[in-house]
């Protein structure tokens, strides 16, 4: 049995990622003269990937990598079908190991933009196209998705979950002095030099769930770097209780907890 340690160090990633072959950089797609990959972490999607997959369009980004989160299910086969690249891990190591893995094969292989969707088609991937053209003619470094600027949506989102979206974001504009509206947001766009940053470490031991997608927003406010908001559409399906896999207290802590630990400098 794979030892979750062991596996979600940066030197068994790097050899994994190494072992995935990438489209050579001269054939890829170019969309205004950059490369784009989208990583969509996922565990026991089955009947949502495959959608999620096909809806990235094709036009735009070069590549789809999903990142399989040690589903038991058939999430990876759907994924490849459906037109992915497809990395397995051997042991669900989180939501945020799957997206550490997708964002360093993206690194690895110099893609110029980086974009990370749910692996639950609960976001759609056509956001992507006002996502990176506000990323390039304002000249920015990180665009994040949010559900509460105007022509935002947020379909079948329970009352629990908006006001626990939106108090989120409230203390996350408080504490880092930011004018994010939707810190809680997972759709995000960047470029590939933000995970050059001295200051970003992906690869803390305590990044391994929720805290990785705050650590990453938070860190890339604090280092300067350019960050801006474009709205987008986010889905909630009914066959999932409270529209998520998260679980109530445990779930929201590991949210919680990059605020207080890096505002405090507790970590950095």
């Amino acid at each position: 049995m794979s030892d979750i340690k062991t596996t979600s160090s940066k030197e068994y990633i790097d050899n994994l990622t190494s072992s995935i072959l990438a489209k050579p950089i001269g054939e890829r797609i170019s969309y205004r003269g950059y490369s784009i990959l989208v990583t969509m972490p996922c565990w026991n999607e089955e009947g949502k990937i495959g959608l999620g997959v096909k809806a990235v369009p094709k036009d735009l980004v070069d590549t789809t990598c999903v990142v399989d989160n040690g589903s038991v299910d058939k999430t990876a086969n759907e994924a490849q079908d459906a037109g992915a690249l497809v990395i397995s891990h051997p042991v669900n190591l989180g939501a945020g190991g799957g997206i550490r893995t997708g964002l360093q094969f993206g690194y690895l292989n110099k893609f110029d933009f980086l974009a990370v969707l749910a692996g639950d088609n609960q976001d759609d991937p056509n956001d992507l196209y006002k996502a990176v053209d506000k990323l390039i003619d304002e000249k920015l470094d990180y665009v994040q998705g949010s559900r509460w600027l105007k022509e935002g949506k947020r379909e079948n989102m329970t009352f629990s979950r908006t006001m626990l979206t939106w108090v989120y974001s409230l203390l996350f504009r408080i504490l880092f002095k930011t004018k994010i509206t939707d810190a809680t947001n997972g759709f995000r766009v960047f470029r590939r030099e933000v995970l050059s940053n001295k200051n970003l470490n992906l690869w803390q031991d305590w990044l391994l769930q929720y805290e990785l997608e705050p650590y990453l927003l938070i860190q890339t406010c604090r280092a300067g770097y350019k960050v801006a908001e474009v709205p987008v559409t986010k889905r909630y399906h009914h066959d999932m209780k409270d529209n998520t896999k998260m679980v109530p207290f445990k779930s929201w802590w590991s949210i919680l907890r990059p605020l207080f630990l890096l505002s405090l400098k507790i970590k950095s």
